[in-house]
């Protein structure tokens, strides 16, 4: 512990028993109240079912308004408990002294607030007053309260480490908040799951978790600047600022289940539910029933890391920019050129001329996606002859469809699509099994037609790994999701998707309206000499690292056998919690898996299921997100990395926090 006086560490000790002692307290009067809520609303359920048969609607409405209220506020109570659980034995991480108008006050800052008649013992690291602890140094400061800024100055800020109720050690940061706890922290093995960082969030960090004024964030940072630790907090920070919000009002999107199992537990710890977690692959199940099969990313990618692809530049148009106009203009021709051949005759006394059917097609209902024309015009249809009633709405609509110049079924739509004058390369598609490319293409064609699948429910969508995506795919995720606000987090050093790549993510302004762009560019994850490394793949030179620990050198093999890996693995398991060999692809995983499976406990990573990361194997492009404490990467001899693989294998290298091995470099 630093040294400080003893009547001050004392103190601190003092306050630290009193607000625990007031946490206890309150975890022991917050639970009589539940069981005593839980009782009362038994009784007045009961008491609203003995007596409904008596009640006018005007009672019965506001008796279950009454309800649904008491039910409400038990829930928070509830809440509000499990988060007191959670940090009864470490109530706070920080403080800052601040003084205003000549008053001198301490502000604990923890995951959750501790009061006792107004009195704050602790703050929420997401209330005004404690963006101070993020954003600045001792000297003047201020915040924005609901009242305006209030401005002042922080004459200490301090840092703790608390365990088990015990205060272990203070830190004292006169300069910075990362100096002395975050590089203890840093210096600390990986677990299965990650952790929060409320305690180390840095200035560039924390301008966009408190971002309220954007409507879309469009952020850009380096491996290992805490891009999704960043998108987790703005999540908890979100839920806390705007009235409401809740968790299933919030949809993040992670690159497979591995990651968003990585990921799960952050909000938990901060106090709060977890939010809705998909891919971009889900999207396309979910509304895609025409094919049996749909390709996945992870295979996708796959493909072309084995060696599987053929027809690259087909892939790449199919990819492209470019194809999202040859679609549009397709599907505006068949919408222009689409008519009625004959009068709709039926049921004997109905009959509708084939010019009042167009005119309803082409003017009338022109705002409807075509497939929802025809569906508006038997509407109308039935509407008129069955006094109101929409009665053989169903027959009423297939027998329009038969009278239509076109083909409705979708699949001959698309398939004919690459036979048209607007495709710039022809192909076949399989009548089964979508390629995820063609399916991402397939879904905007079938949207454009039908309408897209949209839901009002979400308010805020994340997307991680954003340089994933590419603009098709997010013109589709911005109809789905019309109605939220975007982060939106990536970085293009990253991309591993070999037919698609953006300059700067910042193009994706032209996509979301009202966005704000921000750069993260310092690294907390790998050490110097792994940074200094990586940096050299990609030619780049603006990364900043934050590790001060002692760096191992990298080490290098070449023509690797069976006993280097189980060597190096024995030695690696005597410093490393989490260790991971990166392979290229998924075929060179599992190779390496069946090989070592006999000599240690080891898992093979494949996009699914649940990660333990003591020892594993995993392919480069499932590996994106995660961190390890020490990586091996490896490929066959015969298919190393190649300079048109580099972005691939700087993903797989900085993965790596303390320790880096390559087996069978090229690069």
């Amino acid at each position: 512990m630093m040294k400080f006086e003893k009547s001050e560490l004392e103190r601190e000790k003092k306050y630290l028993d009193k607000t625990i002692h007031l946490i206890r307290k309150k975890i022991s009067t917050l639970g009589q109240e539940l069981y005593d809520d839980d009782s009362k609303i038994l009784e007045f359920k009961k008491f609203i079912w003995d007596t409904h048969t008596e009640m006018d609607p005007n009672e019965m409405r506001s008796m279950m308004a009454e309800s649904d209220l008491q039910v409400s506020i038990m829930q928070n109570k509830g809440n509000y408990l499990q988060r007191l659980f959670r940090i009864q034995n470490k109530p706070y991480f920080g403080s800052i002294r601040f003084k205003e108008n000549g008053d001198e006050s301490d502000i604990y800052i923890g995951i959750t607030h501790v009061e006792d008649k107004l009195d704050y013992y602790v703050h929420d690291w997401r209330s005004p007053i404690c963006s101070m602890f993020y954003d600045f140094e001792t000297g003047p400061a201020y915040y924005k309260a609901p009242s305006g800024i209030i401005e002042g100055q922080i004459t200490r800020k301090r840092q703790y480490i608390i365990e088990d109720g015990e205060l272990k050690n203070i830190f004292d940061n006169d300069l910075n908040i990362s100096d002395s706890l975050l590089q203890e922290v840093l210096a600390e093995e990986t677990s299965d799951k990650m952790k929060n960082i409320v305690n180390t969030i840095q200035e560039e960090q924390n301008k966009v978790i408190r971002n309220t004024t954007d409507k879309n964030l469009i952020v850009e940072g380096i491996a290992g600047s805490g891009k999704t630790s960043v998108a987790l907090h703005r999540i908890a920070f979100l839920l806390y600022r705007l009235p409401n919000l809740t968790s299933n009002n919030i949809v993040i999107f992670t690159p497979n289940k591995i990651f968003s199992e990585y990921i799960s537990n952050v909000l938990p710890e901060l106090g709060e539910d977890n939010t809705y977690s998909m891919t971009f692959y889900d999207i396309l199940c979910q509304n895609i029933t025409e094919y049996k099969d749909i390709e996945n990313f992870t295979d996708f990618i796959s493909r072309y890391y084995k060696g599987e692809v053929s027809t690259f530049d087909l892939i790449k148009y199919k990819q492209s920019d470019e194809i999202i106009e040859d679609l549009n203009n397709y599907v505006k021709d068949i919408v222009e050129g689409a008519m009625f051949t004959k009068d709709f005759v039926f049921d004997q006394s109905i009959e509708v001329s084939i010019d009042e059917l167009n005119n309803m097609l082409q003017y009338k209902y022109k705002n409807f996606p075509l497939w929802d024309r025809v569906h508006e015009i038997a509407k109308r249809i039935a509407y008129n002859n069955y006094n109101g009633l929409l009665k053989n709405i169903t027959i009423i609509e297939k027998k329009l469809k038969e009278l239509l110049n076109l083909e409705m079924d979708l699949k001959v739509i698309f398939k004919a699509f690459f036979d048209s004058k607007y495709s710039k390369i022809k192909c076949k598609i399989k009548d089964k099994y979508l390629f995820y490319e063609d399916a991402c293409l397939f879904l905007y064609l079938k949207s454009l037609l039908m309408g897209f699948n949209t839901n009002h429910v979400i308010k805020q969508v994340v997307i991680d790994e954003a340089q994933d995506y590419n603009k098709l795919q997010y013109y589709i995720i911005k109809r789905i999701f019309k109605k939220a606000n975007y982060t939106i987090l990536g970085d293009t050093n990253q991309t591993i998707n070999p037919y698609y790549k953006y300059r700067s993510l910042e193009e994706l302004k032209d996509i979301f309206n009202s966005s704000r762009y921000i750069k993260l560019t310092k690294t907390y994850r790998s050490t110097d000499k792994i940074i200094q490394y990586t940096n050299q793949i990609l030619g780049l030179n603006y990364v900043t690292a934050i590790r001060n620990k002692k760096a191992s050198d990298i080490i290098f093999r070449t023509d690797v056998k069976k006993e280097d890996f189980i060597s190096d693995i024995t030695n690696l398991q005597t410093i490393s919690k989490s260790i991971a060999i990166i392979t290229k692809n998924d075929e060179e995983a599992e190779n390496i898996y069946n090989e070592l499976k006999e000599n240690f406990d080891i898992s093979l990573i494949d996009g699914y299921g649940h990660i333990k990361r003591d020892l594993v194997v995993v392919p480069s492009y499932v590996a994106k997100g995660l961190e390890f404490d020490s990586v091996i990467v490896y490929t066959e001899l015969n298919n190393q990395y190649t300079e048109k693989d580099k972005y691939l294998y700087y993903v797989a290298c900085t993965r790596a926090q303390h320790n880096l091995l390559i087996y069978n470099r090229t690069i």
